[in-house]
């Protein structure tokens, strides 16, 4: 990597990377870097905040735990310790990402936010610019641009009547970090996911009293069947049955460990909850403790919003609540459209267009890691075509130039 001026821009520096430039330093862009790293491939990653797996560090709850076992959520070539537990917990996770980056020399450059990114048709090359804490502009242009800020990298905050008149605390879910402020308090839990029924929890632990808004149906699975994971039992069936069978076998073992949710304010989908993952990317609630609750009435299940107004809520079905403090867990969403000035691979909600297994390579040198909603395991496999996929390129192209360049004046070679 060297640097030269750029003699339209005075005021931004430019860079040159003899590899690919990887946006995000979450687990998929360490993991596409690591396969890189093993491969020779040079590279530059960049991430906006100041620390790797910045989404775990800073916007995530206390209380928060690997929903599947570790063995389906570790990255390529670097196993979880043997001491962890079956579901490490957040720090253990952060620590372990932390321990990936170091094992493969991964240094990011961080406090550095990419503001665009387009392909320039004329050299046949990525120019990405950025914008660092202190103000100032560097571009950086290259063969490869890897995708790696993945699906989750902006909350989702929904346009609500009223809201801005409630006047009591509003937070969204990432923000969230545990119940201990809001003891004693009526506090409105918007939305029914794994985030929502896992903070709804928490403030019950906390001696909260939440409301949690279910609007629509929601496929409800114990994380355990007799003490096989859920999630490792449906994979192991998968290989023996059809996806609609295996659905079929997972609502009756849900049935037989948490009973009827229907019965509980749980409406489930007509569509079997791997079905509906597959076709439209909603991952069903694995259960560590919510629905027990929700029977109990510490978390009260109510219908969608019609309204708010000054300390309280105005449902749908004409039900008033009065409450102190609301929690948005209305889920989140890909950045790539206001940075990634592209509209062939990448649609309009910042995922690829093309359906798995085919999202991860797009034309001219773009990749997109993190975006097929398949977990880390899907953020894996990305990884390992990625790396191998560069590399085998970059190696190809090396031997060209290096074929080129005669004997004596090899040595001035950039590579």
């Amino acid at each position: 990597m060297f640097s030269f001026s750029d003699a339209d821009m005075f005021s931004r520096r430019c860079v040159w990377v003899n590899g690919p430039v990887i946006v995000g330093a979450g687990p998929s862009g360490l993991a596409v870097a690591a396969g890189l790293k093993q491969q020779g491939v040079p590279f530059v990653i960049l991430e906006r905040a100041d620390c790797v797996a910045s989404l775990w560090q800073k916007r995530t709850y206390d209380r928060l735990k690997l929903h599947l076992p570790k063995k389906f959520c570790q990255l390529p070539e670097y196993p979880f310790p043997d001491h962890y537990p079956e579901y490490p917990s957040k720090r253990q996770f952060i620590e372990y990402l932390e321990s990936y980056a170091a094992n493969f020399d991964i240094s990011p450059q961080f406090n550095e936010c990419v503001q665009s990114a387009k392909y320039d048709e004329a050299c046949r090359l990525w120019r990405i610019r950025t914008v660092c804490r202190g103000g100032s502009e560097v571009e950086y242009i290259c063969q490869w641009l890897v995708v790696a800020t993945g699906e989750n990298a902006e909350g989702v905050v929904p346009e609500i009547d009223g809201l801005k008149e409630f006047g009591g605390e509003v937070i969204h879910a990432s923000d969230y970090k545990s119940g201990e402020s809001f003891r004693g308090k009526k506090v409105l839990v918007v939305g029914c996911g794994n985030s929502g029924m896992e903070v709804s929890l928490d403030l019950c632990n906390y001696g909260a009293k939440p409301s949690m808004v279910v609007r629509s149906s929601v496929h409800v699975l114990p994380r355990e069947v007799f003490g096989k994971s859920t999630f490792e039992v449906a994979i192991f069936l998968l290989k023996w049955l059809p996806l609609w069978l295996v659905d079929k076998v997972l609502l009756f073992l849900a049935w037989t460990v948490l009973g009827k949710t229907e019965n509980y304010g749980l409406k489930r989908p007509s569509v079997g909850p791997f079905e509906l993952k597959n076709t439209q990317g909603k991952t069903p609630v694995l259960d560590i403790g919510a629905l027990e609750r929700i029977r109990s009435g510490e978390i009260q299940v109510v219908p969608a919003i019609k309204k708010f107004s000054c300390g309280n809520v105005e449902l749908v079905n004409g039900e008033n609540l009065e409450i102190d403090a609301v929690v948005l867990a209305t889920g989140y969403c890909s950045n790539v459209p206001y940075w990634l000035q592209e509209s062939e691979f990448f649609s309009k909600n910042g995922f690829p267009k093309s359906p798995f297994p085919n999202a991860w390579k797009g034309k001219a040198g773009l990749y997109a890691v993190g975006f097929t909603r398949r977990g880390l395991s899907g953020v894996s496999a990305d990884a390992v075509q990625i790396s191998q996929d560069i590399a085998m390129i970059w190696k190809d192209d090396l031997k060209q130039k290096k074929q080129k360049v005669p004997n004596h004046r090899r040595c001035i070679s950039t590579f």
